[in-house]
């Protein structure tokens, strides 16, 4: 069967999968995109691309996926909700895949008062949720949100989520996923696992209701840098749970570097050991480096 992107031809063949983060700069200078690409070049089969991480204003995620596209590696196109109405969204789409985007990750997007314009308006139209119906509409029934008709060609994308298994109440989020599955959604990536007991737990309850069979789903993995970051991760950060064996690691360390290496490494490799999950999404924050390196050590290595 033809397939939209090389991440759904591998994901759709059984192949555990490699994403990787290459984060846009404060800047307008492209070879700030290319130097990470070429650094990560063939770690991954698909790079995300952020879109005003953390509310922070940055080259686009549209600008980034296409200098990516240009270097002839793939990319998954972040889309927040947060800074563009619907008129925008759906322009945005048209647009990006015009170029030649096929994947395309729906995020409401961190709340701008978190970012360097805490005084900007929020836009949140509407949310990551009824952006993937969004989407799928146009690709799959040629209909805007409107109900106007595409005159041509519909977008051609390959449509994933974010879901986070720590976030509360607990008890609801395999819905949560279930609800973007039914969205359109066909590739999940999670937040950073560092618990791996609660995310096991998660996991369990999405197989056990038959959901690792309509998704593929794909484990964050965020390597902590220092104690800093850690501090960072555990107290600041809504939604990611560091346990305090992990923080109590970090800080005793004598190398955090290595130690935080150390943990993601061991994460990775007992990710791969769980029931449905299909890939692990690595976001190395200003340390993009040591992927490579992580990657191969963690046997995640294949033929692409």
């Amino acid at each position: 069967m033809p397939y939209r992107s090389n991440l759904e031809k591998r994901l759709s063949e059984g192949h555990f999968v490699v994403t990787a983060e290459i984060g846009p700069p404060k800047s307008a200078d492209p070879l700030k995109i290319r130097d990470k690409a070429l650094l990560l070049e063939g770690c991954a089969d698909a790079f995300n691309v952020t879109d005003n991480q953390t509310a922070v204003v940055r080259m686009s995620s549209f600008a980034g996926s296409v200098l990516i596209l240009q270097m002839e590696m793939e990319p998954i196109m972040q889309m927040t909700c947060r800074d563009r109405n619907r008129i925008s969204l759906q322009s945005d789409v048209l647009g990006a895949t015009a170029l030649g985007v096929r994947n395309i990750l729906c995020l409401t997007g961190d709340h701008q008062s978190f970012g360097n314009h805490p005084a900007a308006k929020g836009v949140f139209d509407v949310d990551s949720l009824q952006l993937l119906q969004i989407i799928q509409k146009m690709r799959d029934e040629g209909i805007f949100q409107s109900g106007d008709s595409l005159l041509g060609i519909r977008p051609c994308v390959f449509l994933g989520a974010a879901a986070n298994p720590y976030a509360d109440p607990f008890e609801i989020q395999v819905d949560r996923v279930r609800k973007k599955i039914d969205a359109g959604a066909q590739f999940i990536q999670t937040q950073s696992v560092y618990n791996i007991e609660k995310f096991s737990a998660w996991m369990d309850d999405v197989c056990s209701q038959g959901l690792d069979k309509k998704v593929h789903i794909i484990a964050g993995v965020t390597p902590l840098k220092s104690v800093k970051m850690a501090e960072r991760m555990k107290f600041h950060v809504p939604g990611t749970d560091v346990p305090d064996f992990v923080y109590e690691r970090m800080k005793n360390a004598s190398d955090p570097a290595k130690e935080g290496y150390q943990i993601a490494l061991k994460t990775i490799r007992e990710l791969k050991q769980l029931k449905g999950i299909h890939g692990i999404h690595i976001t190395a924050l200003f340390w993009e480096e040591i992927i490579p390196s992580l990657v191969k050590e963690s046997g995640l290595q294949s033929p692409r």
